[in-house]
C-alpha cells in the first residue's frame, strides 16, 4: 500500500515556473514507477510524464517535452515535476501515481496509487 501526498501548484502567469511534489508513504517507494497525469473538467486524463524506478529513463508527452521534467529522490520518498515555460494551456488538476509494476507507462489502468490533485493555472 503507498499513499501519495502532492504538494506544489498554483497560479502563475504564462511562462513561468512551478515545481509539483509528490512524498509517498511506505518503504518501497523505490520498486514504482512513477507518473504524472493531468485532467481538465469533462476530459479524460491525459499522461504528463513519466519515469523508471531508478529514475534511469524518463518519457514525456510532446505537448510538455522540452518544457517539464520529471524527477524522483529515492532517498526522500518523493517524486516531482519541474514546469517550466508554462502556458495557459498547461491548466490542469495535476495527479501523481504509482505504478507497483516497476514499469512506466501512459495509460492511467496501469497505475495503482494516486495523489490526491493539485490544481496548476496559467494565466495568459
Amino acid at each position: 500500500q503507498v499513499q501519495l501526498v502532492q504538494s506544489g501548484g498554483g497560479l502563475v502567469q504564462a511562462g513561468g515556473s512551478l515545481r509539483l511534489s509528490c512524498a509517498a508513504s511506505g518503504r518501497a517507494f523505490s520498486s514504482y514507477a512513477m507518473g504524472w497525469f493531468r485532467q481538465t473538467p469533462g476530459k479524460e486524463r491525459d499522461f504528463v510524464a513519466a519515469i523508471t524506478r531508478s529514475a534511469g529513463v524518463a518519457a514525456y508527452a510532446d505537448s510538455v517535452k522540452g518544457r517539464f521534467t520529471i524527477s524522483r529522490d529515492n532517498a526522500k520518498n518523493t517524486v516531482y515535476l519541474q514546469m517550466n515555460s508554462l502556458k495557459p494551456e498547461d491548466t490542469a488538476v495535476y495527479y501523481c501515481a504509482a505504478d507497483a509494476d516497476g514499469i512506466p507507462t501512459r495509460r492511467t489502468d496501469d497505475y495503482n496509487y494516486w495523489g490526491q490533485g493539485t490544481q496548476v493555472t496559467v494565466s495568459s
